[in-house]
C-alpha cells in the first residue's frame, strides 16, 4: 500500500495508485452550499488535497482526463453539470514571504500574484482569446485583465485560496510587538490583503468570478477582512463536512488490518495499533451535531506508513511536521490570560467552557487585556489543539485536548513556563526516570519540593490544590514514548489522577506501569506556617492526623483502581500504585500503596 505522506496533488495521487479515502461524494453538497465559501481546520487535515480534488473536478483544460481521475470514485456515479466547466485560478498564501518590513510583505505579495496570474495566462493560452496583460507591479490591475479575458469566453473563473490567513498569521505570530504593526498595514483601513479581498467581492458581481472556496486555519484574519470581503459563507461546523478532512475511526481499523495481514501478524496486534493510533490521534470534533471525532490525516498517514515499512508502531508518535503547532501554543500563552488557559487546559479541571466559539475576533480583540477567555480559547480550537468536547450542565461548550499527541506539547509549554531552565528539567527527568525503572519515587518529590514549589510561591495561581501538584508532577513524567500517559479518557475518567500505562510495543522493555493519587492539605488547615512545615522530618509530617486522614482516602482508592487495572490488563501489567500528599507548596509526603 502506498500512503500519500506529504502529497496532496489529487491527479499524482489517484493515477500513481496512493491511498485515498473518497470524497467526492461530497462535491454536489459543496456547490449546494453556496459559491463563495470558507472551510476552516487545522493545520495538516487535507485542505491542500482537498483543493486539489477541486481543481482536478472542474478545470476546463483537465475534462479529457475526466475518466481516468474519477472513474472509480463516487461523483463518477452522477457527476454534477459544473464538472470541467471554470478555468480555475489557485493563491496559495502560505508561500507568501511573511518576513520584512509592511512593503516588502506587500511587494511579495503582488508578486506572488503576479506570478499565479502569468502560470494561468499561459496555461490556458489556446482558450484564451486575449492575452492577459501583466502589470509589473500591482497584481490586482493584472487579475482585472485576467478577468477581461475570461469574460470573453464561454465560461467562467473557480478562485481557490489555499491558506488564506497563513502569511498574515505568521507575520502576527512572529513577534507580537512588531508583527502587530505589520499586520495592520496589511489588513486595516485600504491595506494589501484587504484591497485583494475587495477587487475578489467586485469580481463576483458579474465580472467573470463566479465561484470562490478558501480555505484557512482561523477566522482571526477573516474577521479582519470584514468590511472588504462580507460575501463567504464559513461551512467548517456543517454536521454533513464534518470528516471531509480526516480520517473516521472505521477508515483507519480497515488499512490496519490489511496492514497486519501484509506484516503477518496476529489479529491482536492490529487491535493493539488501533487503540495506540485512537489514543494518540483521535478526538478532533468540528461540530456539536457530531459525536464520532475524527483523525488527523497527517499523523495517521505518518503512523501507518511507519507501522507497514516496519511491523511495529513508530517509537516517537509525534511526527515532527506536527512539532511546530507548539509554536501556535506560545504564542497564546503571551497573550493577556493565556498561560493560565494553558494551564487549566492541561488540567482539565475545571474544564475550559465557552458560552459559544468566538468565530468573529481579530488581532485587537484578541490583544486586549481585558479580553474574555472566550476569544483564546476558541483560537486554541481552530488551531487545532482544543477540540469539542460535549457541554457543561448549564450548556456551554467544552473545549478538551484531543489526545495524547496535542497533550504532548501542552505539556511541554506547561514545563517552559514553570520552568524555564533546561538544565533543571533534565535534573527533572532524570529523577523520573528513577521512577519508570527502579519505582522510587523520592527523587522526584524531591525534586518538586525544591523547584516546583518555589514557582508556585511566586505566582498567583486560581487553584491551589491537588491539581497544581498533579500539574508539576504530569510535566515531569509525560513520556509518550513509553507510556500511554494522563489516560482518564481511555480508561473511562474511573481511575485516579495520573495513570501511565506502557505502551503495547514498549512492554519488551523493564517499565513499570504507574498509578498516582494526590492530595492537598492546605497549611491552615494543618495547623502550620510554611517555616514549621519545613522544619518537620518526614516521619512527624506523616504522622500530622490531617496528612494520616488524606493518605488513607488516598489508599482507599488506589486499592479499588488498582483492581479494576488488574482486570483490564491482566498478568502484563506490572503496577506501581502511590498516594502523594501536599501540604501546601512546601513539603511532600508520599508512601506506595
Amino acid at each position: 500500500m502506498k500512503f500519500p505522506y506529504g502529497v496532496s496533488d489529487f491527479y499524482q495521487m489517484v493515477t500513481e495508485g496512493y491511498f485515498y479515502v473518497d470524497r467526492t461524494d461530497r462535491i454536489p453538497l459543496l456547490e449546494s452550499l453556496g459559491k463563495q465559501l470558507v472551510f476552516l481546520r487545522p493545520r495538516r487535515f487535507g485542505k491542500s488535497l482537498l483543493l486539489s480534488m477541486l481543481e482536478n473536478y472542474y478545470d476546463v483544460a483537465k475534462a479529457y482526463r475526466f475518466e481516468r481521475v474519477f472513474g472509480q470514485l463516487a461523483i463518477a456515479r452522477a457527476p454534477t453539470p459544473l464538472h470541467n466547466r471554470y478555468f480555475v485560478l489557485k493563491w496559495d498564501f502560505s508561500v507568501v514571504a511573511a518576513y520584512g518590513d509592511a512593503d516588502a510583505i506587500v511587494r511579495s505579495l503582488h508578486e506572488y500574484l503576479n506570478s499565479r496570474i502569468q502560470d494561468f495566462a499561459v496555461y490556458y493560452r489556446e482558450l484564451l482569446p486575449t492575452a492577459i496583460d501583466l502589470h509589473p507591479t500591482n497584481a490586482l490591475v493584472s487579475f482585472q485583465s485576467l478577468l477581461t479575458a475570461v469574460r470573453e469566453t464561454p465560461y467562467r473563473l473557480y478562485l481557490l485560496i489555499d491558506e488564506y490567513d497563513n502569511f498574515a498569521n505568521e507575520i502576527v505570530m512572529s513577534a507580537q510587538a512588531g508583527g502587530r504593526g505589520r499586520y495592520e498595514a496589511l489588513l486595516h483601513g485600504e491595506g494589501a490583503l484587504k484591497t485583494v479581498f475587495k477587487a475578489i467581492k467586485a469580481a463576483s458581481a458579474g465580472a467573470g468570478l463566479d465561484r470562490v472556496f478558501i480555505t484557512g486555519v482561523s477566522p482571526v484574519v477573516l474577521s479582519d477582512l470584514t468590511s472588504g470581503y462580507n460575501v463567504a459563507r464559513s461551512i467548517a461546523a456543517q454536521p454533513v463536512l464534518h470528516d471531509l478532512c480526516g480520517f473516521t475511526e472505521p477508515e483507519i481499523a480497515a488499512v490496519l488490518r490489511d496492514i497486519v495481514i501484509s506484516c503477518q501478524l496476529p489479529p491482536e496486534r492490529g487491535d493493539e495499533a488501533l487503540i495506540t493510533m485512537r489514543t494518540f490521534y483521535n478526538g478532533y470534533r468540528f461540530s456539536v451535531e457530531v459525536e464520532q471525532p475524527v483523525y488527523n490525516s497527517t499523523l495517521a498517514l505518518y503512523f501507518l506508513q511507519e507501522f507497514q515499512e516496519r511491523c511495529r508502531c513508530p517509537a516517537n508518535m509525534l511526527d515532527s511536521n506536527l512539532a511546530m503547532d507548539r509554536n501556535r501554543l506560545v504564542y497564546i500563552s503571551r497573550l493577556p490570560g493565556g498561560s493560565q488557559l494553558i494551564l487549566d487546559a492541561v488540567n482539565g479541571e475545571p474544564p475550559v467552557a465557552v458560552g459559544a466559539l468566538a468565530d468573529r475576533f481579530g488581532v485587537v480583540d484578541m490583544l486586549r487585556e481585558d479580553q474574555e477567555a472566550n476569544f483564546n480559547a476558541s483560537l486554541l480550537y481552530f488551531l487545532g489543539v482544543l477540540t469539542l468536547g460535549g457541554a457543561t450542565p448549564t450548556g456551554k461548550l467544552i473545549l478538551t485536548i484531543p489526545n495524547l499527541v496535542v497533550r504532548r506539547l501542552y505539556v511541554e509549554q506547561a514545563r517552559e513556563l514553570l520552568l524555564p531552565s533546561g538544565r533543571t528539567v533534565d535534573e527533572g527527568r532524570q529523577a523520573a526516570e528513577r521512577l519508570y525503572q527502579e519505582g522510587d519515587l523520592g527523587p522526584l518529590c524531591e525534586f518538586i519540593e525544591q523547584r516546583y514549589f518555589r514557582v508556585f510561591d511566586n505566582r498567583d495561581y486560581r487553584w491551589a490544590d491537588e491539581l497544581t501538584v498533579k500539574t508539576a508532577f504530569l510535566t515531569l513524567l509525560f513520556n509518550d514514548m513509553a507510556y500511554i500517559m494522563d489516560s482518564e479518557p481511555v480508561l473511562e475518567r474511573t481511575y485516579a489522577d495520573l495513570v501511565m500505562i506502557v505502551r503495547p510495543d514498549m512492554r519488551q522493555y523493564q517499565l513499570l506501569d504507574i498509578l498516582l493519587e494526590f492530595k492537598f492539605v492546605a497549611l491552615p488547615e494543618a495547623k502550620l506556617t510554611g517555616e514549621q512545615a519545613q522544619g518537620l522530618s518526614v516521619a512527624e509530617l506523616r504522622a500530622l492526623p490531617v496528612v494520616q486522614r488524606k493518605q488513607a482516602d488516598a489508599r482507599s482508592k488506589l486499592q479499588s483502581y488498582r483492581q479494576a487495572l488488574q482486570t483490564r490488563y491482566g498478568d502484563q501489567l506490572r503496577l506501581r500504585a502511590y498516594a502523594v500528599v501536599a501540604l501546601g507548596f512546601e513539603r511532600l509526603v508520599w508512601m506506595e500503596v
